[in-house]
């Protein structure tokens, strides 16, 4: 009877352990309590209560970053509240004197004055195919923008981007559910998505004035292709300027110009251009603009993404962070000390606060314990929140004094004591970070997670899972606790490595694959591959391989690329992967590869449904019928070339879900699919 029990109670405890981790993997166990921005901001700065508050209500998604929401405004002077409008609106702001209220309403820009409760129209133009201040799908997507205005210093003006799609091509998709239950046709929906080598939208500045009611276009040099993804305003000794970041069309040039939003006339600033890759648009949102007209910016035209002091006309004085390391966040300027605090990666797989003297170019390293941190000062850099956080220790929050030379701790904010302690119990294997070696002689960051019964006489199956893609990085210590341990629990040995073309080991390595997206990420997975057949505890013969985008791309082009007589990657499970990126839009795409009339062989050796027939392997090919991402087309086209090479394939589809299958109980459904593809293959 006893030994009946403990076989039940060890049956039950295999349950309760399986369900937990089923509930990790899809974020719902063993999640941190994360501080927001508004927790630490009222923690260093006070409560500074201004008198009018905007509160959202009632948010509807729009892509990845965008939504609409109902707005009230309230006026905590006089305690009442009322709607902003009666209708949805996008990205509302009020200015920093709290007299007025910019937002998007359908395609143009509105200004609420909080004065007098009335409502101006910025713009008249907004159509289907014109955007007035808010951003259209590709600058969401590829640029991380979707308020596209902004408020002058003295909050007399407001710059705004516009954008004019006409002529760009629509992509259209169907849904085939219905939200009452009932049975009724597809509904369709377009959506402007311009692919490589196609027109893209026509992007102009304006600035209107507030008081006069006038609107006036800046006088930027004419060009047929470009971005514009960024503004911003700059106190200079001659007033507000309006600064103004243009791309062409290949991200190969950037240029800065400062604009006089009374005039409209504009000079150039700063201009950065390379012939051999692509400029960062992204390191402007760095740059730090100082009181006395300098600025402190980030720039990788030395190789390495460094800090540059800057003169008011935009001339690099001298270079600020050290040499072979990159900064990878800036945090801000105290000009009282002339110190800059930043962060920055020391070995790619961790992140460490540095500060540094404007005057002497001293840099001192702040943090010392492995893993990765990151810093919130407070307004006059006396405080400050530190985050820390590892593989082995959940994200903690501790105030602390903040000057260039230390961080002094005050108190413990969070420390998550919770979930690491429910975390121990479990008792999993620990990430081991390593460095694998290839045939070239270089080396690959990685981690392994190692199931405590793998041994040389209990082998056991691996899997690879990777990101891949252009200057990402999936090789951290930091917290980070999903499907992987799930694996490892089952006795599976688990990998992540960062391929060629990844970040924080400099310009050349981060580039080394444009130009030629996949191929050499897939010689550096095969070598990853060759690496796990070496180690006694695994069993070579049994290595899958799995990946999400990019990743679900690098999948596929790795089990095209393999020995057909010798494959090392028995199985792979692509998840809403690119096939072609002729498919893909032009923001992220010609910013690797550039168009597709100048890169034609570059597209073509990337082409997956070209080389269908090479492809050795079972593999598993996941979509969402609603990507408005990477488009379900892309499966299809590739399901067309299987299918003609004879190549057999397992497929999982899901109707009227997105890139990130996060609608109802796909997610759970798709990570349950996955553990039992693996068991089925492995």
């Amino acid at each position: 009877m006893k030994r009946f029990l403990l076989v039940i109670a060890l049956a039950v405890s295999t349950m309760l352990r399986a369900d937990l981790l089923t509930d990790l993997m899809v974020d719902k166990k063993y999640e941190p309590k994360y501080l927001s921005s508004k927790e630490i901001d009222s923690l260093l700065n006070g409560e500074e209560r201004s008198r009018y508050e905007l509160q959202e209500k009632r948010r509807k998604p729009q892509y990845r970053y965008s939504y609409f929401a109902s707005y009230r405004l309230r006026d905590n002077r006089r305690n009442t509240d009322k709607a902003l409008s009666d209708t949805i609106l996008r990205d509302a702001q009020i200015s920093s004197d709290g007299k007025y209220i910019a937002y998007g309403k359908g395609q143009d820009l509105f200004l609420y004055k909080t004065d007098f409760n009335t409502e101006v129209a910025v713009t008249r133009r907004g159509k289907a195919d014109v955007f007035n201040g808010v951003s259209d799908w590709l600058y969401e997507e590829e640029f991380g923008i979707t308020r596209m205005f902004a408020f002058s210093p003295d909050n007399a003006l407001i710059a705004f981007i516009r954008l004019e799609e006409a002529g760009v091509p629509a992509f259209t998709w169907q849904t085939y559910l219905s939200e009452d239950g009932q049975v009724s046709y597809p509904a369709s929906h377009t959506l402007r998505y311009p692919r490589s080598g196609e027109r893209n939208a026509k992007p102009s500045v304006w600035v209107y004035d507030i008081r006069e009611k006038s609107l006036v276009q800046m006088r930027l040099p004419e060009e047929d292709d470009r971005y514009i993804p960024r503004i911003c305003w700059r106190k200079t000794e001659e007033g507000d300027r309006l600064m103004v970041q243009i791309l062409n069309r290949d991200q190969t040039k950037m240029s800065v110009y400062s604009c006089n939003p009374k005039s409209s006339m504009t000079h150039l600033f700063y201009e950065e251009q390379s012939d051999k890759y692509f400029t960062d648009y992204a390191l402007w949102d760095e740059w730090q603009w100082l009181r006395n007209g300098q600025l402190v910016m980030l720039s990788e035209k030395d190789g390495w993404r460094r800090l540059y002091l800057c003169s008011e006309q935009g001339a690099v004085l001298r270079a600020l962070s050290p040499e072979k390391m990159d900064v990878t966040d800036v945090y801000g300027v105290d000009e009282s000390s002339g110190v800059v605090y930043y962060q920055a990666a020391p070995v790619a797989t961790e992140r460490h606060i540095y500060s540094c003297s404007l005057k002497k170019g001293e840099n001192i390293r702040l943090t010392q314990e492995h893993g990765c941190y990151r810093l919130y000062p407070a307004k006059d850099f006396n405080r400050c929140i530190v985050r820390y956080e590892s593989d082995l220790i959940p994200p903690t929050y501790t105030l602390c004094n903040l000057s260039k030379s230390h961080l002094k701790v005050v108190r413990s904010l969070e420390n998550n004591a919770v979930v690491a302690a429910k975390w121990k119990s479990l008792n999993m294997p620990h990430k081991e970070f390593v460095r694998i070696g290839t045939e070239r002689g270089d080396s690959l960051d990685a981690w392994i997670l190692r199931p405590a019964d793998a041994s040389e006489t209990n082998k056991r199956p691996a899997v690879m899972f990777q990101y891949s893609g252009p200057a990402s990085q999936r090789v951290l210590n930091r917290w980070h606790h999903r499907i992987a341990y799930v694996l490892a629990d089952m006795g599976y040995v688990v990998v992540n490595a960062d391929p060629r073309g990844t970040d924080c080991r400099g310009r050349e390595w981060r580039n080394a694959t444009y130009l030629n997206l996949g191929k050499k990420e897939a010689e550096d997975h095969l070598s990853v591959a060759s690496y796990m057949q070496s180690l006694p505890y695994v069993d070579g013969s049994r290595i899958a391989m799995a990946g999400w985008s990019y990743g679900g791309y690098q999948t596929i082009r790795t089990m095209c690329e393999q020995d057909a007589d010798h494959p090392l990657i028995r199985c792979g499970i692509a998840i809403a992967p690119v096939t072609d990126w002729r498919l893909y839009d032009t923001g992220y795409t010609e910013r690797y590869m550039r168009r597709p009339m100048v890169n034609e062989d570059g597209y073509k050796q990337a082409d997956l449904t070209a080389m269908a027939e090479k492809m050795t392997g079972r593999l598993l090919l996941v979509h969402g019928l609603a990507d408005d991402n990477v488009h379900a087309q892309n499966t299809w086209l590739l399901t067309e070339a299987l299918v003609n090479a004879g190549k057999q394939f397992d497929m999982q589809i899901y109707p009227d879900d997105s890139h990130s299958l996060r609608q109802g109980n796909h997610y759970r459904h798709l990570h349950e699919r996955i553990i039992r593809f693996l068991k089925e293959n492995l």
